[in-house]
């Protein structure tokens, strides 16, 4: 077997695993929660998201999160999935977004109310406004695997996603196990030839926890040769559109793998700990 000798993780607790928390986290410990992430040594984070308070009342605050993420100096991305969300994160001076598109018809129709290909036609001038902006753009691809609503997900109606987001430029795709349903044997043969037919291209590994197979997916992602990851702190999250999925992948546990492995992160383990703790208490 053949592992690298660091990957890349990119923490999306704030926003990923905060969002689908019934209680409002008031913003001044989601504040100290990115806070304490930045010293544990954690490069980048995903803090907010700009949706309508409505649809997810826990973004509520995106406004004031980017502010702070900034006055920190921080490498940071935030969710934008539509042309009004892009226009506040571009009026507040974000220089990393990211959109999604669910590779499946009804996930993608039950979550944004809209069928993929309309999804993607916004996408094209989304993409067209924030390249002209100079800013850095991730595709998020949904249900990558199988869907609660259709079942096992073709490798065909994720490269449909992923072709229009390379055809316009996104700097990098993360793949999304939603539901935390696949398993070690589909990760490699989807990520294999993900990178065999989109040579050029950054693939991010974002797993779900649900089965208890995403550190075993984790691993044969590493194996295809995948070497940047999401994770959320303490395992939290969950996706509010997605019936029974539960958390991502855990930071802590992720790093601890990785380090048992020879692996680097450039993240302390004491400090995450430490965090995972606090993120915790914050959502009891």
């Amino acid at each position: 077997m053949h592992f690298p000798k660091m990957v890349e993780i990119t923490e999306v607790g704030p926003r990923d695993g905060l969002q689908n928390e019934a209680q409002f986290v008031p913003t001044e410990q989601k504040k100290k929660l990115i806070e304490q992430l930045v010293k544990t040594g954690v490069r980048r984070i995903e803090t907010a998201s700009f949706v309508h308070p409505r649809a997810v009342p826990q973004m509520a605050d995106a406004q004031e999160i980017v502010a702070f993420s900034k006055s920190l100096g921080l490498d940071f991305l935030v969710l934008t999935p539509n042309m009004k969300a892009l226009e506040m994160a571009l009026a507040v001076g974000v220089q990393q977004i990211a959109v999604f598109v669910g590779a499946s018809e009804t996930f993608n129709e039950r979550n944004i109310r809209r069928s993929i290909a309309d999804s993607l036609q916004e996408c094209e001038e989304m993409f067209r406004i924030a390249k002209e902006q100079g800013l850095f753009v991730r595709g998020y691809v949904s249900m990558c695997f199988s869907c609660p609503y259709e079942g096992a997900i073709s490798y065909e109606q994720v490269a449909r996603v992923v072709s229009h987001f390379v055809q316009h430029g996104v700097d990098e795709i993360s793949i999304g196990d939603t539901n935390g349903q696949a398993t070690p044997k589909i990760v490699y043969e989807r990520f294999t030839r993900l990178r065999e037919d989109y040579p050029n291209t950054k693939f991010i590994a974002h797993f779900h926890d649900t089965n208890g197979f995403a550190y075993a997916n984790t691993i044969a992602a590493l194996q295809a040769g995948i070497t940047a990851f999401d994770s959320s702190v303490g395992g939290l999250g969950g996706c509010p559109f997605s019936p029974g999925a539960t958390g991502n992948i855990s930071t802590n546990k992720l790093v601890e793998l990785m380090h048992k492995m020879g692996i680097a992160t450039g993240i302390d383990e004491e400090k995450l700990l430490a965090t995972s703790k606090y993120a915790h208490k914050i959502i009891m």
